[in-house]
């Protein structure tokens, strides 16, 4: 890998039903429950603007995931032929970075009631994003 060395700062913590990575969906879309995205106050003012029904893409760090790992079965499945992570949604990857499309149920303080995530409880959030329509330019 190359030898830069980058910090990457969460910026608040899922907090979910989910608990295990057994009981996780693969997807979002896949049976995913809502979840709390719990920011630090220090980043609070950072969600101005966002209002119940938006649409988000939230960036975690998935902590759980092995980061030696470079080719998997795509969705576990053993019969399927081996495949890179970079061509798969593999949790487990050098840099495990989950992707979530959400949108947003409720906006209370610092914290963000969302759907659907499939993320685990303690997950980080490392940055939240709008999901844009073509001629949008925030």
């Amino acid at each position: 890998m190359i030898e830069n060395s980058y910090a990457i700062e969460p910026i608040g913590v899922i907090r979910s039903e989910l608990t295990s990575l057994e009981a996780a969906p693969l997807q979002g879309d896949e049976g995913a429950p809502e979840a709390w995205l719990e920011l630090t106050p220090l980043v609070a003012h950072g969600l101005v603007g966002i209002t119940a029904g938006d649409e988000l893409i939230v960036l975690t760090w998935l902590h759980r995931a092995r980061r030696g790992v470079l080719q998997v079965h795509p969705r576990g499945r053993l019969d399927a032929p081996l495949t890179g992570v970079f061509a798969t949604r593999s949790p487990d990857r050098p840099n495990p970075v989950g992707l979530h499309r959400v949108s947003v149920l409720e906006v209370a303080g610092h914290r963000l009631r969302v759907a659907p995530i499939e993320a685990i409880d303690g997950t980080p959030v490392v940055d939240i994003k709008p999901v844009l329509a073509r001629s949008d330019d925030r």
